[in-house]
């Protein structure tokens, strides 16, 4: 990856509006008034754009006081890493609005997709005012929201069988309400969370059409993205993406990996649909010294044309000139190279 220059829920907004404070989380953002600004090829270099460049996608999973695992991280990682993230100027989107290539942030600023696994109940959960918990993963996104009002307050959660540690089937209606209502994603992390590696072609679908079945049941749209279970691909890859089990099919435009690079840009030809790489969240420590947040945010720092820059405009793809053969095709009309 070294030296390789490019691998939803909220309501769009301006340039101007994006700039405000975040609403209260009880309350979703306004509909916009205004159209965001149209990018020229001066002020993509301006801002020096690269919209075929990199874009983190980081991976989380439980949030605990106390880590259990490696893979854990507390509160006050959470915190110092998302509030790296917004003095850096990156704005969070969700999964979904990355493969569908809907990136609408100020100009200036990079992507980011925040994403927590297996809906365990320290991404979510509300006191007794209905208000996300401090120290939840939701909890702490909207702390930094508040704090630095360019940072979105977003993410994508990709649940199993009993999302958020609920199992009555009214809670869990409350809780993904809550966050479809105020700009989350919430999408399929299979059933039982098996590694597909090891289950049959049938099973694999089984798996995904039951969760699939049971976020419908309570309130989720059909899922556009899944994560795969510790990034474990089935045998036949198009399962992961396509298929169908007791009468119901399933399609996702996008399959997501356990790491462990950021992605190239979803306008590049490159952009791996079913096969997206994520940077676990941690130190440099083991086989974290390359492949986790510190390491590639320290090389994204270090290599900013490397990194994925928005020009302000979602209905244009600006680029150095001589990254111009990297964009696909399809977006051949709207894009500005300077």
């Amino acid at each position: 990856m070294i030296g390789l220059v490019a691998l939803v829920l909220l309501p769009r907004s301006s340039g101007e509006e994006r700039a405000q404070a975040p609403a209260h989380p009880r309350t979703p953002s306004p509909t916009p008034s205004a159209a965001p600004p149209r990018a020229t090829a001066e002020s993509a270099r301006k801002v020096k754009a690269n919209e075929a460049g990199l874009v983190p996608v980081i991976m989380y999973h439980r949030i605990l006081p106390k880590r259990r695992a490696s893979i854990d991280r507390t509160p006050d990682q959470l915190r110092r890493e998302l509030e790296r993230l917004a003095k850096s100027g990156y704005v969070p989107i969700t999964a979904a609005e990355l493969v569908a290539r809907k990136i609408d942030i100020p100009a200036g600023s990079h992507p980011v997709v925040l994403t927590f696994d297996d809906g365990h109940p320290s991404h979510f959960a509300v006191d007794q005012n209905g208000m996300p918990k401090n120290d939840t993963a939701v909890g702490i996104i909207y702390e930094i929201a508040a704090k630095y009002p360019n940072f979105r307050p977003t993410a994508t959660f990709w649940v199993n069988r009993d999302p958020f540690g609920l199992r009555d089937r009214a809670r869990q209606r409350q809780a993904v309400k809550w966050l479809l209502d105020h700009g989350f994603e919430v999408a399929n992390h299979t059933y039982a969370h098996p590694d597909l590696r090891r289950l049959s072609n049938s099973r694999v679908s089984e798996q995904i059409v039951r969760q699939e079945r049971l976020l419908k049941k309570i309130g989720v749209p059909d899922s556009t993205t899944m994560a795969l279970p510790y990034g474990s691909r089935p045998r036949k890859l198009s399962r992961a993406h396509d298929g169908k089990w007791d009468g119901s099919e399933y399609h996702f435009d996008g399959v997501f990996l356990a790491g462990a690079q950021p992605t190239v840009s979803p306008y590049a030809k490159s952009f791996p649909r079913f096969a997206i790489p994520r940077i676990q969240s941690n130190g440099k420590q083991g086989d974290c010294r390359r492949w986790c947040t510190t390491y590639w945010l320290d090389w994204l720092d270090k290599h900013p044309r490397e990194r994925y820059t928005s020009d302000g405009d979602p209905a244009r793809v600006s680029v150095p000139r001589k990254l111009r053969a990297m964009i696909s095709p399809g977006r051949a009309k709207s894009v500005i190279a300077y």
